[in-house]
């Protein structure tokens, strides 16, 4: 079956150079797995010709580029992949099968999550984050991949019930580097669970992951802790109120300090959750208003300041550091009545691009589908800013194929370590001391519009721009875990000009140049 794409220490206190040396560890850490998010994949019925097929998006130099390409797995909501750090695509799954890099099915990697869902949606699994990929730590070569189905029901539905929650093993160093599955389908939990919403955070101590589920018809969260050598749990916890099955979306906040929960069926929850112990706390729920429609989702910004509710007809902001989370709602989008119409399809119907899934781009925007199968993809362009100015973009992406509703469910792998509840368990690795970090503009020259490349770091920066003579022309926010910043100074005059790129103590910096 062929498969788809796809710094000069001082003399310092004791205190002061361990938080020196942790900073240096975390942004080496973010640097060394930089790429491994770059991928995006989504499309279906490849062999119908255009606009069947899928699409690629590859954000590894920074502006999202969009290939087409005619191939054989299909994606229906179901979706999780990871690349190397140079961004090369190292394999994937649509929830029924995995494949590798040549785009064919990985060696014994067909067969996931059987049953009668699987039967029936052999093309791909039409569940949100069912499926979800980690590195095991420790160990370079191997991934685990977390899944689950909705195996309720002989003839399966969207908001079934998952009895299984299951855990398949990758080796990469398998079937000559292309990866091979050495273990498959291996129950980590039997019991009547929510389909989908598999999120996952780094534990404290940067090293280890918490992976989070939920059970069906009760306030209960499960979560497993992912260890070099054992995967522990399930751990239960029981906190706020009941939740029954329903579409919507899981997700931990970049920083990995929140928890949000969307099922259409009851509304949105929000929890504090402790990376050292696993614990959810202070909960917030709000009812959310049922806006005919069952494709909708929930994303987070990179700085972990604010929460997106995509509702069908709406979407909707919540401040997360406001005291009254749930009284800071906004409405910052209102579906506009676009209809999405593949260019040069005559008997392509018109498809209303409402509002579906969401998830958070290595280039800090949010992207949103449109919760039908259509060529468009909203954005929010500044999903940091509270207010209007998040600017949610509707329709602003048009993609060369036909999609239903697939966004890839990649957790925040640059996540370090927290000092304020644990140790840090990460070993110091080699490499050389150095004041400052690297940075790279392309194209450069330009014509005003480049895109600047950077080592991930933790915190949030600040881009300056100076002319020849000094004089500070620009000044902008850079996101926390971004990589990228895309830069226009369209409006200045030709020659050389530095830009600046600050994290506190940390600086890059790079000349670029207008024509």
């Amino acid at each position: 079956m062929k498969a788809v794409l796809p710094f000069k220490l001082l003399i310092m206190n004791k205190k002061t150079i361990i938080l020196f040396v942790l900073n240096l560890l975390m942004t080496y850490v973010c640097k060394s797995q930089q790429g491994i998010t770059n991928n995006w994949l989504m499309g279906y019925q490849s062999a119908a010709g255009y606009p069947g097929g899928q699409t690629l998006i590859n954000f590894y130099n920074g502006m999202p580029v969009l290939t087409y390409d005619s191939l054989e797995m299909d994606f229906n909501h179901t979706h999780s992949n990871i690349s190397d750090n140079n961004g090369n695509l190292r394999f994937y799954t649509n929830g029924f099968y995995l494949a590798d890099a040549t785009n064919d099915t990985m060696q014994n990697g067909s067969g996931l999550s059987p049953g009668a869902y699987a039967n029936a949606f052999s093309d791909g699994f039409g569940i949100p984050q069912a499926s979800l990929v980690i590195p095991k730590p420790n160990s370079p070569n191997l991934y685990y991949l977390f899944h689950n189905t909705a195996d309720g029901y002989s003839q399966p539905i969207p908001n079934s019930i998952s009895y299984n929650f299951y855990l398949t093993t990758i080796d990469m160093n398998g079937n000559g580097g292309l990866g091979n599955v050495i273990s498959k389908n291996v129950s980590l939990l039997t019991d009547s669970m929510n389909p989908g919403k598999i999120a996952a955070t780094k534990h404290a101590n940067g090293r280890d992951w918490w992976v989070m589920i939920h059970r069906v018809n009760t306030n209960t969260f499960y979560k497993f802790l992912v260890t070099p050598t054992v995967i522990l749990g399930p751990y239960s916890q029981n906190i706020g109120v009941i939740r029954g099955d329903g579409a919507g979306q899981a997700w931990f906040s970049p920083d990995g300090k929140k928890y949000a929960y969307y099922y259409v069926n009851g509304g949105l929850d929000i929890f504090d959750f402790n990376r050292c112990n696993g614990t959810l706390s202070n909960t917030v729920h709000v009812t959310m208003p049922f806006e005919n429609g069952y494709n909708v989702g929930m994303a987070i910004s990179a700085s972990s300041n604010a929460l997106y509710v995509s509702n069908t007809q709406h979407v909707y902001q919540f401040d997360l550091t406001a005291a009254n989370i749930a009284a800071s709602q906004l409405t910052v989008a209102t579906y506009d009545s676009f209809v999405s119409i593949p260019p040069n399809c005559t008997f392509c119907p018109p498809l209303a691009t409402l509002f579906g899934l969401s998830a958070l781009a290595p280039d800090g925007k949010i992207y949103i589908t449109t919760g039908n199968s259509t060529v468009h993809m909203h954005t929010i362009d500044n999903p940091d800013l509270i207010g209007l100015g998040c600017n949610v973009n509707q329709h602003s992406v048009q993609l060369p194929a036909y999609y239903f509703n697939t966004l890839p469910n990649h957790p925040n792998y640059f996540l370090g370590c927290d000092t304020t509840c644990t140790t840090c368990l990460v070993g110091l690795p080699d490499f050389p001391e150095r004041e400052a970090l690297t940075a790279r503009a392309s194209p450069n020259p330009s014509n005003g519009n480049f895109t600047l490349q950077f080592p991930v770091q933790m915190i949030s920066g600040e881009m300056e721009i100076y002319d020849v003579m000094g004089n500070l022309v620009l000044k902008e926010y850079v996101a926390p875990w971004s990589q990228y910043k895309r830069v226009n100074i369209d409006g200045l005059a030709k020659g050389i000009y530095l830009c600046k790129l600050k994290w506190g103590s940390i600086e890059g910096s790079v000349k670029v140049i207008k024509e």
